[in-house]
């Protein structure tokens, strides 16, 4: 590895300043993605600002029938939490399948929002719970924030704090996992919200986490996995690669979409 300099902030305003002073600075919170990445040579930043123990940035509330998840809250925490389990037990669902045992206790929800990699499991809950992402400067809605494979809204210097999410009147989640790395050869993330059916599909667009219009429309006709059956999901605009090709990953879409609705 490269050297760096590494910082403990004890408050997202000094860790945004740590950050502005170092314009080849990384958030450090989870190290999940970046770590490995340093440690291959293909990231190499000056600074490391290390988030995770910043008072706040960690833990869960529920008020105002609002769920707010701190940013640092590791996997394996919003997996078991009493309220993410009352109020969206299929985020519960999704966040226990991430990685293993070890990717899951170090891992961040913020983190892995921040990074949009593109077969990650948690855009797909953001996106289609219809969630805000919270930062030091603004609330983004999950429409506006993902633009692109490992591209979102956030500015330089920005930092996620927390991911605010009103509770579904129903959702699920499904995913045909990598057997190796356990991300999404294809995820899809289905909820029935106050302004609708959302369905958000993670591992297969070759752009990122996306909506699926069709699925949608189906789904806010008959919330039934039946409903899924004839809905066309096209192969265009999706990934094709060593894993699985454009084709069959739009197969594992309408499987995943039913399984998740069953969940739901």
């Amino acid at each position: 590895m490269y050297a760096t300099t590494y910082h403990r902030p004890g408050s997202v305003a000094e860790a945004a300043t740590l950050i502005g002073a170092n314009p080849e600075a990384k958030v450090l919170a989870g190290g999940q993605t970046l770590l490995p990445t340093m440690k291959q040579h293909l990231a190499a930043p000056s600074d490391l600002v290390d988030i995770r123990r910043i008072p706040g940035m960690a833990g869960v509330s529920a008020a105002g029938g609002v769920l707010t998840i701190g940013a640092a809250t590791a996997h394996a925490d919003v997996a078991r939490n009493a309220d993410v389990l009352r109020h969206a037990p299929a985020l519960a669902c999704l966040a226990a399948g991430i990685g293993d045992p070890a990717v899951r206790h170090m891992g961040t929800i913020g983190g892995s929002v921040a990074n949009n990699d593109p077969a990650a499991d948690y855009p797909s809950a953001v996106l289609a719970l219809n969630a805000t992402v919270v930062t030091n400067r603004r609330e983004i809605a999950a429409d506006a924030y993902f633009k692109g494979m490992f591209t979102t809204a956030l500015e330089e210097g920005e930092i996620i704090t927390a991911i605010r999410v009103t509770p579904p009147k129903r959702a699920g989640y499904a995913k045909f996992a990598n057997p190796a790395s356990r991300y999404a050869l294809v995820g899809v993330f289905v909820a029935e919200t106050a302004s609708g059916v959302r369905v958000a599909v993670t591992g297969a667009g070759a752009n990122g986490v996306f909506r699926h219009k069709g699925l949608e429309a189906a789904l806010a006709a008959s919330f039934t996995p039946e409903a899924v059956d004839g809905v066309k999901i096209s192969a265009e605009g999706l990934l094709s690669d060593i894993h699985a090709a454009a084709d069959y990953r739009a197969h594992l879409i309408g499987v995943m979409a039913r399984r998740a609705v069953a969940a739901a």
